[in-house]
């Protein structure tokens, strides 16, 4: 069984920073790739980055490049989400996630490419 622990949500005014970490563990972890994910209130979750873990190439929704940057560190098994510039609609609960494979198609987006998902962290933006 593999283990996602967030943390480093937290209420930020906008404009400001904060850095999401996400820490994998459990029995032999290993897994392709790392990605993040936010649900708004009454929304969907939606994707926002991605990492793999040997290449180290990411990807990011549209709405937050330039602003959010994704790195891993693979002696931790951590991932992290650097969030500059943070705005009021970037307020939701951040979740990351491992996919077990390699994406298929492209399918890094796509919440049914990972298997394994943390429990959240709560992230605010005030105007």
């Amino acid at each position: 069984q593999v283990q996602l622990v967030e943390s480093g949500g937290g209420l930020v005014q906008a404009g400001g920073s904060l850095r999401l970490s996400c820490a994998a563990s459990g029995r032999t972890f290993s897994s392709y790739a790392m990605g993040w994910f936010r649900q708004a209130p009454g929304k969907e979750r939606w994707f926002v980055a991605a990492i793999r873990w040997s290449s180290g190439s990411t990807n990011y929704v549209d709405s937050v490049k330039g602003r959010f940057t994704i790195s891993r560190d693979n002696a931790k098994n951590t991932v992290y989400l650097q969030m500059n510039s943070l705005k009021p609609e970037d307020t939701a609960v951040y979740y990351c996630a491992a996919a077990s494979k390699a994406f298929v198609s492209g399918s890094y987006y796509r919440r049914g490419s990972y298997d394994y998902w943390g429990q959240g962290t709560q992230v605010t933006v005030s105007s």
